[in-house]
């Protein structure tokens, strides 16, 4: 069985980062939805279908006037911020139905999320956090990259860091990775899966060795929170060898609970633009040399890299996966223990999809 293609539209999704959003109209597919985003005069974030109810033009192709209205380039029909047309050429009278839709947004720890579902189930207390990016003595950095795959691959890609090993070898992957067992939880009230490898002996791969100046062996934890369907949170942790945290300390939410530590917080939002395409958000905040332009730049500059590898191998996947649900075919999955959270993972996201399904 393959993963699945399915898209659960009842759920709060990362449509942008707030330094994205401003005046200038910005288009972005979600959830098969195609969108324009922008920042109305007030500073709130507003977002429109992105086809004038006319002929279909791409609003995001039109400009801002009069404030916040939207005028669109092909023949002038005008929309407000909720969506209403408020103006057609030629004539006094608009129509009834001229209107796009306008969808709920929430601005909320440098993300932009909206809900692409039915306006009733939008409450914004559900949006799960990631309070590092914008915290004080953390310094972030951000990037985003869309994958010609499916959501379902990124999300099995992000709970199994065992590839880090072999596919991110020489960057933030060393053996020990893929040799320590994982321990998986899940918490169907909070609907969210917890993995952790926590890791006593291991080599300090370069990604931190170079960041960090903690070179040789190190303890290694690896403390993975993900809320299905978008938000994935590595806890990150390095330290010199034979360092440990100290009793009750959760990994990832006081750092100054565990001095001569270093810690980073590995955020993901995985965003559906289609059936077979996902928006890939990835920031990485540290509470060390957080004013050192020089480990800003290198992380970045190599987080690039490590998530460049995760496209290539994920498209590569889709497109086997598309060659063989079109000719028919099917193949039984083979899994092991390190896959024990991306199965829990799709556990959670089939009961969100059977949840939505009985709504309607």
């Amino acid at each position: 069985m393959s993963p699945t293609t399915q898209i659960i539209r009842n759920q709060w999704y990362v449509a942008a980062y707030g330094h994205e959003v401003g005046r200038e109209l910005l288009a972005r597919t979600i959830c098969n939805e195609p969108l324009v985003f922008y920042r109305a005069e007030d500073g709130s974030a507003v977002a429109l279908a992105d086809r004038c109810i006319h002929r279909r033009y791409p609003l995001s192709k039109s400009q801002l006037v009069d404030g916040d209205r939207i005028v669109c380039g092909y023949h002038g029909f005008t929309y407000d911020r909720t969506g209403t047309c408020v103006a057609v050429p030629a004539q006094q009278r608009i129509p009834r139905s001229a209107r796009v839709a306008s969808y709920p947004v929430v601005e909320q720890d440098s993300f932009i999320w909206v809900w692409i579902g039915d306006r009733e189930y939008a409450d914004p207390a559900t949006i799960p956090r990631a309070p590092w990016l914008t915290r004080d003595g953390w310094t972030t950095i951000r990037g985003l990259e869309t994958i010609q795959g499916r959501h379902a691959l990124l999300m099995d890609n992000l709970m199994d860091l065992s590839h880090e090993t072999y596919l991110h070898g020489g960057y933030i992957g060393t053996p020990e990775v893929a040799d320590t067992p994982i321990t998986t939880e899940v918490d169907e009230t909070a609907g969210v899966v917890r993995v952790s490898r926590h890791i006593d002996d291991a080599e300090s791969p370069p990604f931190y060795a170079s960041s960090t100046g903690v070179h040789g062996r190190i303890t290694r934890w690896q403390d993975i929170e993900f809320s299905p369907p978008c938000l994935y949170r590595l806890h990150s942790r390095v330290a010199r060898q034979g360092h440990y945290p100290p009793d009750g300390y959760i990994p990832g939410y006081d750092a100054a609970a565990d001095p001569g530590a270093f810690h980073v917080e590995i955020v993901y939002a995985l965003t559906p633009e289609t059936a077979h395409s996902v928006h890939d958000f990835w920031a990485v905040a540290r509470d060390f040399a957080t004013d050192d332009q020089w480990v800003t730049d290198y992380l970045y500059a190599n987080n690039h890299i490590v998530v460049m590898q995760d496209v290539v191998a994920l498209n590569l996947v889709e497109e086997v996966l598309a060659e063989e649900e079109r000719n028919g075919g099917a193949y039984q999955e083979l899994s092991i223990n390190i896959d024990t959270g991306a199965l829990a993972a799709r556990r959670l996201i089939a009961k969100l999809a059977q949840a939505e399904e009985s709504r309607t």
